[in-house]
């Protein structure tokens, strides 16, 4: 550890591992050593050659000398690093060859000893104790099922299919390493009622959302927006969607209030009624992806859902970090940031052993005296053993109730999964409530998100103050991600972590749209067997 990093990562949070991922894929990181385990089997015998790609002759002849003693047992390639470990039949491992085309480093530290920090996943009593955090107590009753079947997310979310952090996973390759399924269905709350969000054109024509008459004209308003193309002007009909607010450009199709909403909320997913103010172009784009999403698996709602939970998202960048040199470090207490007499971040301390950097990437809860807070998330944690009433029998849904249905001043989501995605022992599901909070009673709150739910076998309740960065990344150099939001999909995580990304590289990360394309039995990086249970067609028994 004492050593000198390009970046130092504190947390292994989703936005720090996808952070790491996104660094090492581009070259921002290729470190490689040997284990502790290699060095006790043969010290001596450890050969490392850093060799630049414009040598690879004599590699070749380095490595012809040592496969004649040693057999090559495991190699391990990336497009910045590759690693040979090499095997002898009588002495065991004997060495690792590793040879890197840049010299940058990426330490990983977290203070915990799993993965996710505050988006992990819990089960009921084991390490990671959900029962122990709420109860004060190590035993659940006993109807509640076996405790390892249980992945309960800290930070709920679903992903849109075609969303930004969809493409992020194609883009760094870390399907492979997941497994998904589509979320059955989404809904949205509208006069006291659960209102499916149409998937098909059959069921637009059967919503009771709409009129008659309000779906002719809602229906011209989507062939715009569907129609839209950001580099056709022909497309535009005359409206610079740069300056034309997207209240204006509602009014234009004579569109309702409830209408409005509706868009607003479950189509767009905004968070609030601050929109309607606000140009339209980025309302449109919202509503491309969500059709988008909509249609690329062919599913009921826009959303998937990683197998196991979404403590596997930030392991799977936590694989992809380590295969392309990285070094991570959990268990590591008292991480402190070391700075120098300008106040710029040099390294981190831990255990008596001072790792130094040029760059420290944390969450908010390693530099409290560099962030403000900005609000609180209110939730509720729900296990019950039925799926939400009038959602037709789903395992999986989203529900949104807007602002305006509560008098509030911004929305409320309900999230749930089932044992169908690997969450939960078989017949139980688990649901959230999520709202930003307005008062200091989160019960109270949550209350007309809860009464959805029917009968619960156990409820628990909690709430978290979100932050946000103060400092100035270019002076004091450290890099700090913003809180997890209450809403229930991942556009606005990973979009502060693309920011991020440029303030670290002073490059833009433009993630592919490549993903936009693929159809619903296409291969997302990780065979067959990702696109078949993105249908909900596999058994979904690996655990990768």
């Amino acid at each position: 550890m004492d050593e000198e990093y390009d970046v130092i990562v504190l947390g292994t949070g989703l936005k720090e591992c996808i952070l790491s991922g996104l660094l090492s894929v581009d070259g921002f990181k290729v470190y490689s050593q040997p284990s502790h385990l290699l060095r006790s089997l043969w010290v001596n015998s450890i050969v490392q050659a850093k060799l630049s790609r414009r040598f690879p002759i004599l590699l070749v002849w380095f490595g012809r000398w040592l496969i004649a003693f040693c057999s090559v047992v495991y190699a391990l390639q990336g497009a910045m690093t590759r690693t040979l470990i090499l095997r002898n039949e009588e002495r065991g491992v004997v060495g690792v060859i590793c040879w890197e085309a840049c010299e940058q480093k990426v330490l990983h530290m977290d203070r915990n000893g799993y993965y996710g920090g505050e988006s992990t996943s819990l089960n009921l009593v084991q390490a990671r104790n959900l029962w122990k955090r709420f109860r004060g107590s190590d035993k659940p009753p006993a109807y509640l099922g076996p405790s390892r079947d249980y992945n309960v997310d800290m930070i709920p979310k679903f992903m849109m299919a075609n969303g930004t952090l969809m493409r992020t996973l194609v883009h760094t390759n870390v399907t492979k390493y997941l497994s998904f399924k589509t979320v059955d269905g989404s809904y949205v709350f509208n006069k006291g009622k659960i209102h499916k969000v149409p998937a098909t054109d059959m069921e637009a024509l059967k919503s009771s959302l709409m009129g008659l008459f309000e779906k002719r004209r809602a229906r011209n308003f989507f062939i715009y927006v569907q129609n839209y193309d950001e580099s056709d002007p022909k497309t535009h009909e005359g409206l610079n969607l740069s300056r034309v607010t997207t209240r204006q450009l509602i009014s234009k199709y004579g569109l309702n209030d409830n209408t409005t909403e509706f868009i607003g909320h479950a189509l767009a997913l905004h968070r609030d009624d601050q929109y309607l103010n606000e140009p339209a172009l980025d309302t449109v784009k919202r509503m491309k992806m969500y059709a988008a999403s909509l249609s690329r698996f062919q599913g009921g709602s826009p959303y998937i859902y990683p197998l196991y939970g979404l403590a596997e998202l930030p392991q799977a960048f936590a694989r992809l970090s380590a295969a392309y040199g990285g070094t991570y470090m959990l268990n590591k207490p008292e991480c402190k940031l070391e700075f120098d007499t300008r106040g710029k971040a040099y390294g981190v301390t831990s255990g008596g052993m001072t790792a130094r950097c040029k760059k420290v990437v944390c969450d908010p809860s390693y530099l409290p005296n560099k962030v403000r807070k900005v609000g609180k998330v209110a939730r509720a944690i729900a296990i019950m053993s039925h799926p939400i009433p009038d959602t037709h029998w789903s395992h999986s849904v989203q529900i949104i109730l807007p602002q305006k249905q509560l008098g509030r001043r911004s929305d409320m989501y309900l999230f749930c999964c089932s044992y169908l995605h690997k969450v939960a022992p078989k017949g139980k599901f688990i649901a959230f409530v999520s709202t930003e909070a307005e008062t200091d009673r989160p019960e109270a709150e949550l209350k007309p998100g809860i009464d959805l739910l029917g009968p619960v076998d156990e409820l628990f309740f909690e709430t978290y103050d979100r932050y946000r960065p103060i400092n100035t990344p270019s002076s004091d150099h450290c890099f700090i991600s913003t809180s997890y939001d209450a809403t229930t999909h991942f556009e606005s995580t990973v979009m502060d972590v693309l920011s991020m990304y440029t303030m670290i590289t002073g490059k833009l990360k433009a993630i592919g749209d490549h993903a936009a394309t693929a159809g619903p039995s296409q291969n997302l990086g990780s065979g067959v067997r990702c696109g078949l249970r993105a249908r909900g067609e596999g058994k979904g028994d690996d655990d990768l």
